[in-house]
């Protein structure tokens, strides 16, 4: 076995080439990672919303808030289903309207979806994380509206203070913004619920409804609102229904950018390959050398193939934690689940950054693997003469 000191002193000494080829390394984890953290962040957004103790009722068949109607006369048997106890403190269960309205985009030309929820008074206390963070909450039966921390800003009029069109010609007026632990519950837009169904027409229906229902609970609670043909209606565990809800935009952002980094790998590996070809090519003495001294051919091309290893891991591990920096960054673009905008961060975890370094790693081998042979193959007399 060749020292692996050997192959660091080649390194540093090439210090130039190896540069070179670890930057390109680096620039294609970094771009890797960075498309890991945005599908995480995905995910991890819409994880946030949901509450373990919560069961999201719609209609059946519906996939998402807007597409489901229930029938106001159904509100009270599902909130209210003697399979469930009476909680200890807090409402029971709330219903709400979901719509969504197009805006003009604040920094970039043209429009967007927000997505609008409708909300009666108790749903700050139903969601015990939601905290106004500035201005006040929403009076009951008016024209006003507060927004999630994360979308303020981003489109004309949901700035606190500023008014938007909820409907032609009807305004509402931004009262306040809250935050919820930087969950996609940031990235709506809530305002009175009776306001919300009178301008879209809805009145007598609303879209969903939560209910207050202890793990254990669940199934059976499931099976009495299910099994209610009166009803048509299904249940869903809310951290169920916010999983399918990222899965489409968390698949289309990995399938896209993964793609990206595949096509930039191609051109590291090369560069890579034709930095380690370079040093074969240089360093025949060397190899003869080792040859000479006893070492067997399996021993040059495995010492050839760790040099490239180390140099991917040393530009992967810059790229790595060069990711990590966008984590401050936030990102917007449309959940294909509900057709709104949705605002999350670039999100790290340990997976991430393993799957980063062994992206790196195959890299290496990949690049590292036809220099190696032809390194292993080099005839020691030839290469001492040479």
């Amino acid at each position: 076995m060749v020292p692996i000191s050997y192959n660091l002193r080649n390194l540093k000494v090439r210090k130039t080439t190896s540069a070179a080829a670890a930057f390109g390394l680096a620039l294609v984890v970094f771009v890797f990672a960075s498309v890991l953290m945005l599908a995480n962040g995905v995910k991890k957004t819409m994880g946030r919303s949901a509450r373990s103790d919560v069961a999201l009722v719609l209609r059946k068949g519906a996939t998402a808030e807007i597409e489901s109607v229930i029938e106001d006369s159904s509100i009270n048997m599902v909130i209210n289903d003697t399979a469930l106890p009476q909680p200890a403190s807090g409402p029971r269960g709330v219903s709400e309207s979901v719509v969504v309205i197009l805006l003009d985009k604040v920094g970039a030309d043209g429009m967007s979806n927000a997505q609008v929820r409708g909300i009666k008074p108790e749903a700050f206390t139903f969601r015990p994380s939601v905290k106004i963070v500035e201005g006040r909450m929403v009076q009951a039966g008016s024209d006003e509206a507060v927004i999630g921390r994360a979308i303020a800003g981003r489109f004309k009029g949901l700035s606190l203070g500023e008014s938007f069109e909820l409907k032609k010609n009807r305004m509402i007026k931004v009262v306040g913004i809250f935050a919820d632990d930087g969950s996609s519950t940031e990235s709506e837009v809530w305002a009175d619920f009776d306001t919300v169904r009178t301008s879209f027409k809805r009145e007598g229906y609303t879209s969903s409804v939560r209910v207050r229902v202890a793990p254990a609970q669940f199934e059976t609670y499931k099976a009495s609102i299910e099994s209610n043909r009166q009803l048509n209606l299904q249940v869903f565990k809310e951290a169920d229904y916010f999983e399918k809800q990222s899965e489409g935009t968390s698949m289309f952002i990995s399938a896209m950018g993964i793609m990206i980094a595949v096509f930039f790998s191609i051109g590291a590996m090369l560069g890579a390959m034709i930095t380690m070809h370079a040093a074969v090519a240089n360093r025949q003495r060397e190899i003869g050398t080792l040859r000479a001294l006893g070492f067997s051919k399996g021993s040059i091309m495995l010492s050839f193939l760790l040099e490239s290893i180390i140099l991917s891991l040393i530009g992967g591990s810059i790229g790595a934690i060069a990711s990590l920096g966008m984590s401050m960054v936030s990102f917007s673009m449309v959940n294909f689940a509900s057709w709104s905008e949705i605002v999350f961060r670039f999100e790290a975890d340990a997976g991430v950054i393993v799957g980063s370094m062994i992206f790196a790693t195959v890299m290496g081998l990949v690049g590292g693997f036809l220099p190696a042979i032809r390194a292993a193959r080099i005839n020691p007399i030839e290469a001492m003469r040479a």
